[in-house]
């Protein structure tokens, strides 16, 4: 990616980043946050005319900023992270959807979490809702086992297709990072992924396998992901626009 001058192209609030595409047959502008935009350009575009159709929607960009600030500033106005009530009434993000977490009064001597389709059920007897902080443990441990499956999954399927090889994976939580590849090609994921989107958890797998090959960030390496994942500046705008709400859970 080569960053634009963004004066010249009366973008003063934000930075305009051009990519050359192999794979866009049209031009197209991706706003990845409140101070950047990434504008696609098809190899058969010249600059020219991709410049005056950023002009031509200049004020749906500005309009999409305005839209990022303002739920940047509503995250910001809800607070601190959600504190688990564990009374059945919470639910958390599991792959993106509102999974209820039932707590079921049982006989058993220590509680137990097991992850259905619907609902996370918690079994566990009515003295453990004394101790939050050992739940949120078992419920942590548990999303951690959800997504080494997830990530077992993308990362065989992933690796074949782009032809490299792999360590791990690693199920971490990492506070700056969605994923991190080691030059001795350990790749570590972060296991709030289990809570994005399964295709958002796909495109952090892509992008730490590309790095098998480009260990770096050059429009090499993102030619690369672009090419196995043609849309993946739609979920990396997702981990821009969503990501750090996803850290108000369980952040203990």
């Amino acid at each position: 990616m080569n960053p634009t001058n963004q004066l010249d192209l009366m973008f003063d609030a934000y930075q305009v980043t051009e990519r050359i595409s192999s794979k866009s047959h049209s031009i197209r502008v991706e706003v990845i946050s409140p101070t950047e935009v990434v504008l696609v350009i098809p190899r058969f575009v010249s600059r020219t005319v991709a410049h005056e159709f950023l002009r031509s929607r200049e004020d749906w960009v500005r309009q999409k900023i305005a839209e990022m600030k303002l739920r940047a500033a509503r995250d910001a106005q809800a607070g601190p992270s959600p504190q688990l009530r564990w009374d059945g009434s919470d639910r958390l993000p599991l792959r993106d959807k509102p999974t209820p977490l039932r707590v079921i009064p049982a006989q058993v001597r220590a509680p137990m979490l097991r992850i259905e389709p619907e609902a996370l059920s918690l079994f566990c007897p009515p003295a453990a809702l004394s101790t939050p902080s050992k739940l949120e443990k078992l419920l942590r441990d548990a999303l951690k086992k959800e997504a080494l499956h997830d990530a077992t999954h993308w990362m065989t399927v992933e690796a074949a297709r782009i032809g490299v090889s792999f360590e791990g994976p690693r199920i971490a939580d990492q506070k700056t990072l969605w994923g991190s590849c080691a030059p001795s090609g350990l790749i570590s994921l972060s296991w709030r992924l289990v809570l994005t989107p399964p295709e958002v958890f796909r495109y952090v797998v892509i992008h730490e396998l590309c790095h098998r090959v480009h260990m770096d960030h050059t429009d090499r390496f993102w030619g690369l992901v672009e090419h196995h994942m043609p849309d993946f500046e739609r979920h990396r705008r997702w981990l821009r626009e969503h990501g750090q709400r996803l850290h108000w859970y369980l952040n203990g």
